[in-house]
């Protein structure tokens, strides 16, 4: 795999920034994408990082376009880009829903279709879904995450299907929770009400405890380079700990209502 050109969105933090630097480690030549990163291309640790707004059609194009100039297509891709914001189901604004929709399902559908007809004159290709536990189950107060996610689920089992005959591979990776993640990134609706001020500090309590002692973002890199580097990819990698792969477990097999009860009191809602 050494040499091998990949795209990835979303690597100025968090896990799309572990991934990064693991695959640039690895011998990967790794065209990172953020909305943060400046016009001209920076590479002076070996990564190649140009600014990237996935919500953006321009600005996708523009990154692609740049990137096939300066490495040629892409080996693979990796969706990275995402945004969070904590709320209310009922009191999370229209435009909120949109921005992390926008962000999660159509920034990944946007760079995908601009990377897919790349890999199929290539007659190969691997993309990679940064999905989350959160495209399987709930956490209350961020329903537009968990849509998103869940959506992106959706999505991208239906690309492995139609592509899986063109030489392309599509996997989804279920991350749990990461040390240094998102809740410094995690926005809080404009509206929280009194009904729903007291659960929803509670939920923020509990969710940032997970993610104090959650994984290595290192680890997660690690473990994803691993994989990227099989000849053919799993559909699903996980990345989480011992307690949310035994959640996973229990929303497959317990009734709904069961499983519901056990969330809430874990969540205190």
């Amino acid at each position: 795999m050494a040499g091998k050109v990949v795209w990835l969105s979303g690597a100025s933090s968090g896990l799309g920034k572990a991934a990064a630097l693991a695959l640039h480690q690895d011998g990967w030549q790794v065209v990172a994408g953020a909305r943060s990163f400046v016009d001209a291309p920076d590479r002076a640790d070996g990564i190649t990082r140009l600014p990237l707004d996935v919500r953006d059609e321009t600005s996708v194009t523009s990154f692609c376009q740049r990137a096939r100039e300066l490495h040629g297509s892409p080996d693979a891709l990796v969706n990275a880009a995402g945004i969070l914001i904590m709320g209310p189901a009922e009191e999370t604004s229209l435009t909120e829903y949109q921005a992390v929709l926008d962000t999660i399902l159509l920034g990944t559908i946007r760079l995908t279709q601009q990377a897919l007809p790349l890999m199929r004159e290539k007659g190969q290709g691997k993309i990679i879904m940064l999905s989350s536990v959160n495209g399987l189950m709930p956490t209350p107060f961020q329903s537009a995450y968990v849509a998103a996610k869940h959506a992106l689920e959706g999505y991208a089992e239906c690309l492995l299907l139609e592509t899986r005959r063109l030489g392309i591979q599509v996997m989804i990776v279920e991350p749990g929770d990461h040390r240094g993640g998102s809740m410094k990134y995690r926005a809080g609706a404009q509206t929280v009400s009194p009904v729903y001020r007291d659960s929803f500090d509670r939920v923020r309590k509990v969710v940032s405890g997970d993610e104090e002692n959650g994984g290595q973002p290192s680890a997660f890199g690690t473990k994803l380079v691993k994989v990227m580097n099989r000849r053919r990819l799993p559909t699903r990698m996980r990345a989480t700990t011992l307690k949310e792969t035994a959640a996973i477990v229990l929303h497959d097999i317990l009734p709904g209502g069961f499983f519901a009860r056990f969330l809430a009191d874990y969540y205190q809602v």
